[in-house]
């Protein structure tokens, strides 16, 4: 899809989506209890859909309603799929259910695009080795037999979080109790908070044992609960800097007290319209592209704790720096800082690329109502936020839609 927005200024108020994050855990632990759960506020993108159908696969029905859904969980012991979890393009599906495929020792394939099988799944890798559990990757699947046994497990963390989530779905499902010491400096603390939150939702506790241990009890089990999801800081940050580029936009459906790492956005933002401020972005790399963006806008910046940006649907540093130039704004990409030199902005010199990723796609949306522009790839955006561009068009921003 190829998208053209013409240059406007947007008006008006509009609703955060849905968080994808809470959204992933919440149908993840409805999924796992043995009863029927009901969430709402839940969205239609195309990473809902995964994580839904991989439950599905595991026996796991879920009744639409409205925005909400009515969920009738599972025993993930008991369960044989028939069939292979597809992950789609999901990171998170994939890192967050494969442990759960794990604890019934049955042979279970999660299959998914070969895009998303180039993001690391090494952690799991090394765990499935020193355990002994088989796992066979290829280019668009993984295959994986338990069953998984409660222990003593040392996960990398700076690669993902999501690695340390999804064991934290399932290890307080077996019989004795775990603990998880995390070997390196934590990235992305506040999403592993984001997943003791959502289990504590379900009567599931695991806590701290220190900065770098959780303890996780077994015999546990998961219990039914009626729950809305919250906005999403991450996807509302491209309606915020809207406002910070000069359009009267508010954005409601925030919580003031959520948990979300991506909140962060509302000190980032500020700092980026004040000066050229040094920003560390390792504990909220989705905002990354956005803020990239705001700042080629603005007056520039440094932003450091940039590595993991490599490891998402796309190279983020790099592809937001190949779109930057094409508004020209020089961008230096290092091992683990970007910088964002101030400059003469224009009009984009040439179609628009949405390198596969959601975020680029909306980053430069954003930037192309200044401008104007036009977006190759544009469908990538439905991965998380499949109405982005209705919103944007309700504000009163011009854009053409060709398949």
């Amino acid at each position: 899809m190829t998208v053209t927005l013409l240059p406007g200024r947007a008006s008006g108020s509009v609703t955060a989506p849905p968080s994808k994050s809470i959204a992933h855990r919440m149908l993840i632990c409805a999924g796992l209890s043995q009863g029927e759960s009901f969430l709402t506020n839940i969205s239609d993108s195309d990473d809902m859909k995964a994580t839904i159908s991989c439950l599905e696969a595991l026996g796991a029905t879920f009744t639409r309603e409205g925005n909400g859904l009515r969920v009738q969980g599972i025993d993930p012991m008991r369960t044989t799929p028939k069939n292979p979890l597809f992950c789609n393009e999901s990171g998170s599906t994939l890192r967050f259910l494969l442990p759960i495929a794990l604890l019934s020792g049955k042979e279970t394939v999660l299959s998914g695009k070969e895009v998303l099988f180039r993001r690391p799944l090494s952690v799991y890798e090394t765990l499935c080795a020193e355990m002994g559990y088989s796992y066979q990757k290829t280019d668009s699947s993984v295959t994986v037999k338990g069953p998984l046994k409660a222990g003593n497990y040392r996960v990398a963390g700076n690669i993902s979080s999501q690695f340390i989530s999804g064991l934290l779905f399932a290890l307080p499902l077996l019989e004795k109790d775990s603990t998880l010491t995390i070997t390196t400096p934590i990235e992305s603390r506040s999403y592993i908070g984001l997943t003791l939150d959502a289990l504590a939702s379900f009567g599931v506790t695991a806590s701290w044992q220190d900065d770098h241990t959780l303890f996780i009890p077994g015999r546990q089990h998961y219990s039914p609960a009626t729950l809305s999801v919250e906005g999403d800081y991450s996807g509302a940050v491209f309606f915020e800097a809207l406002a910070a580029l000069g359009n009267p936009v508010t954005v409601t459906g925030l919580s003031e007290d959520s948990l979300q790492g991506d909140r962060a956005y509302l000190r980032f933002v500020p700092m980026l319209c004040r000066g050229t401020p040094t920003i560390h972005i390792g504990d909220c790399p989705d905002l990354g592209p956005m803020l990239f963006a705001l700042a080629a806008a603005k007056n520039g910046a440094v932003f450091t704790g940039t590595a993991r940006l490599r490891l998402k649907e796309s190279d983020r540093a790099s592809a937001m720096a190949e779109e930057l130039a094409k508004f020209g704004t020089t961008v230096t990409v290092n091992e683990d800082s970007v910088v964002i030199y101030p400059s003469d902005f224009h009009a984009p010199t040439r179609p628009l690329s949405g390198h596969g990723d959601h975020r680029i796609v909306m980053a430069t949306a954003i930037l192309s109502t200044l401008t104007g522009g036009t977006i190759q790839g544009a469908e990538a955006s439905s991965k998380s936020f499949p109405d982005f561009f209705e919103k944007l068009a309700s504000l009163g921003i011009s854009l053409r839609t060709e398949a």
